[in-house]
């Protein structure tokens, strides 16, 4: 018998998981923007101890098919693209088709959808990557994904994991992050219960920075404007080459000193980035004007 052998779906969405879930934060990562590319207007994130206990993402976006349901648990399923050429010209916030499998094997997962074109909904509910139940459903439009016991049959892992109020703290900063770069829809962060945060749809980047950071931190930053460049893409196609950028923001007076650069927020295309060479060039802009170590 020869050495080499297929992995079963278990094991392979368990090493997919690996990569995909970090953290309760990745989950929420994950549902979150799939929620966005749904075209939700309304989204609700709602954890238990820290992520671990309980994780449920719901939003009014355009819920999924029955049939898509099932299929959206098969490994690199995915309705964001179709071939190659579809890679260079991503439009939405994720494409791997990796997430929900993923999270279906470390988890016990149930997902409500119901998309309008049909007259009942679908809830499809797995256990570690063992499908539990598969019935129609009267459903409101939209999707709610509810992750309880993360990490509950990989010990291993859930062992790594930080104390409840650190892992809030990522989810609560990616929940932050997401708002700020989608001012027009709204966003509900719920802990244990409780609210930390609940902003609902303006028509201006400066008033979320308002709803999220309030009054005196506003007064702290300065308007960039919106700022708009032509440039030549070679690599592109020749319909594609001539392209837009667009540049908005704010950032901050000298007086106002981090000690670290997570208050640095930085979105392409509505996409939250961490780029080195972006956030060295903008702690290089601000090197003279702050003391050293701020």
């Amino acid at each position: 018998m020869g050495r080499i052998r297929v992995l079963p779906d278990a094991v392979a969405n368990q090493i997919a998981a690996g990569e995909v879930v970090e953290r309760p934060a990745a989950v929420v990562k994950e549902l979150l923007e799939n929620s966005l590319d749904a075209g939700a207007t309304s989204i609700r994130v709602e954890a238990e101890s820290g992520g671990r206990r309980l994780l449920r993402i719901t939003d009014d976006g355009c819920g999924m098919l029955n049939d898509d349901a099932m299929l959206a648990f098969e490994r690199h399923a995915t309705s964001k693209l179709s071939n190659v050429k579809d890679l260079f010209a991503i439009a939405t916030l994720g494409f791997r088709g990796e997430a929900l499998p993923s999270i279906a094997s470390v988890s016990r997962l149930t997902l409500e959808t119901h998309a309008q074109e049909e007259t009942a909904g679908a809830v499809v509910e797995i256990h570690g990557g063992k499908m539990i139940r598969n019935e129609p459903a009267a459903l409101a439009n939209g999707t709610i994904i509810t992750v309880r016991d993360l990490f509950y049959n990989v010990p291993a892992r859930k062992k790594f994991l930080r104390s409840d109020q650190t892992e809030l703290a990522h989810i609560a900063s990616l929940v932050t992050h997401y708002s700020l770069a989608h001012p027009d829809k709204s966003f509900e962060l719920r802990h244990d219960g409780r609210e930390l945060l609940n902003v609902t749809p303006v028509e201006t980047l400066r008033e979320r920075v308002f709803q999220v950071f309030g009054n005196q931190t506003l007064e702290d930053l300065i308007d960039l404007g919106a700022h708009e460049k032509e440039m030549l893409v070679p690599d592109a196609a020749e319909e594609d080459r001539t392209r837009v950028f667009l540049l908005r923001g704010f950032v901050s007076r000298p007086q106002v000193q981090k000690y670290n650069r997570n208050s640095i927020y930085l979105f392409v295309n509505g996409r939250l980035i961490r780029d080195k060479l972006l956030l060295h060039a903008l702690t290089s802009a601000y090197h003279n004007l702050m003391p050293a170590g701020a």
